[in-house]
């Protein structure tokens, strides 16, 4: 953080995370009305679930704090105040443009969406394990040299399916969440 010296200021309070964590918001009602949206393109989800589905070993990495990691353009920053903060219309949009050019290489055993990534594959003559600690290697290496960081509360390693926007991604396919499904019939 820096002292500002922006002349503009907007709204900002906390609100609480599922996770009991609390999350800084700020509405930049105004900044995102003025803003021309660039049209960036989202990977089809059932694309994604359909290219992870029938392996039998996957990791799950969580990025911490997504689009902070983000620097602001220099001549933005008068605008936020701050790096790239919340509540503003396009770094969701930036920051999953950036991890999906950072990943294309790997898309044969990784796969993101915004701050999640996903390694999965199996190649024959290999274990599982090698695999996916040979692919999770790749994966953190490319994290590492580019200054994104993985949480280290919400990795899952070696697991046999994985948790996806709702579905459970397994060697067999997918499976609806039990948890959210039920949240439906009921």
């Amino acid at each position: 953080m820096r002292e500002s010296k922006s002349p503009l200021s907007t709204p900002t309070f906390y609100v609480r995370k599922p996770n009991g964590k609390w999350c800084i918001v700020r509405a930049f009602n105004k900044l995102n009305a003025a803003t021309i949206l660039t049209q960036t393109p989202i990977l089809r989800k059932d694309i994604l679930q359909i290219n992870m589905v029938g392996c039998t070993m996957y990791s799950a990495l969580d990025m911490v704090a997504d689009y902070y990691q983000l620097l602001m353009r220099a001549s933005d920053i008068p605008l936020t105040a701050v790096t790239i903060p919340s509540g503003l219309s396009i770094p969701p949009a930036t920051f999953n443009l950036l991890v999906t050019q950072l990943f294309e290489h790997r898309r044969a055993y990784a796969h993101t969406y915004f701050d999640d990534s996903f390694v999965h594959r199996a190649e024959l003559g290999r274990s599982d394990l090698e695999n996916n600690v040979d692919h999770l290697r790749a994966v953190l290496e490319c994290m590492r040299s580019n200054k994104l960081y993985a949480s280290a509360d919400t990795y899952i390693f070696g697991a046999k399916e994985v948790s996806f926007l709702g579905c459970f991604i397994g060697k067999r396919g997918l499976r609806a969440d039990p948890a959210k499904a039920r949240a439906i019939v009921d």
